[in-house]
């Protein structure tokens, strides 16, 4: 027999954040058709969280956690060194972020904007939905989808040209965040330059200067510090290179 609603009256009364982002999670897993005991089980394993621009989440630091942006914006980041880190990736509402245990490095999440987020120690919330075969299949998608992506970011850290680099970077924002219009894809970057060159293994000069030679060839136009408007997409696909996804 299946409950209702995962927040139905009969739970224990929860903040305003914490429904906020299991109704979220609901919407995007579909956990809502699940047993009533295994959306108790969820309920029980879920954190969430709300983090102010530039703070870090606190996740399980010391077992594999899936987290699940339910508002805003985050980069996955490893801390080589106290004073150094490195950004893995950058993700956004509706992501389902896999955060290893603390291990060789240290793993943990920014908030590159206002975001509230609901993590799960991974293996116990895989043990708890191990009989719910749609989100089971979904989470392997996902899982998939992500190990091919950072196979063409190895590609990309190895053999593409900055420009190249710079190109394909703006085209999956455009995917990802981008707003189509007549005049192109208009994204607003979340993340600093900074950051941009930490990703793509390059120096804030030359991602400034890689912007500043698309803009001129007539690819894209930008405004004030976070502003991108992609005018020729197919133009700038071309730029990032053959392994590159379509907006």
């Amino acid at each position: 027999m299946n409950r209702p609603d995962i927040l139905s009256s009969g739970e224990p009364e929860i903040d305003a954040i914490t429904a906020q982002c299991f109704v979220r999670f609901e919407e995007a897993f579909g956990t809502r058709g699940f047993a009533w005991d295994v959306q108790a089980q969820i309920m029980s394993l879920g954190k969430a969280t709300e983090i102010g621009k530039g703070e870090s989440a606190t996740i399980f630091p010391d077992e594999d956690s899936l987290v699940f942006l339910a508002e805003g914006a985050c980069k996955l980041v490893a801390w080589a060194a106290l004073d150094r880190a490195q950004v893995l990736s950058f993700h956004f509402a509706g992501d389902l972020v896999s955060v290893p245990a603390r291990a060789e490095h240290e793993y943990g999440l920014i908030a590159l904007t206002p975001s509230r987020i609901l993590s799960f120690p991974t293996r116990r919330f895989l043990q708890a939905v191990n009989e719910e075969s749609k989100l089971l299949v979904e989470l392997h998608r996902r899982t998939d989808a992500a190990l091919a992506e950072c196979r063409n970011d190895s590609v990309g850290l190895g053999r593409k040209t900055a420009q190249e680099r710079v190109a394909r970077l703006l085209m999956q924002m455009a995917g990802r965040i981008g707003i189509a219009s007549d005049n192109g894809v208009l994204i607003e970057l979340p993340m600093s330059r900074g950051d941009i060159a930490d990703s793509l293994g390059l120096t804030i000069e030359t991602v400034s200067r890689q912007f500043g030679e698309l803009r001129d060839a007539g690819l894209i136009e930008t405004g004030g510090r976070s502003g991108v408007r992609v005018l020729d997409p197919e133009a700038l696909l071309q730029r990032a290179g053959p392994t590159c996804p379509h907006v």
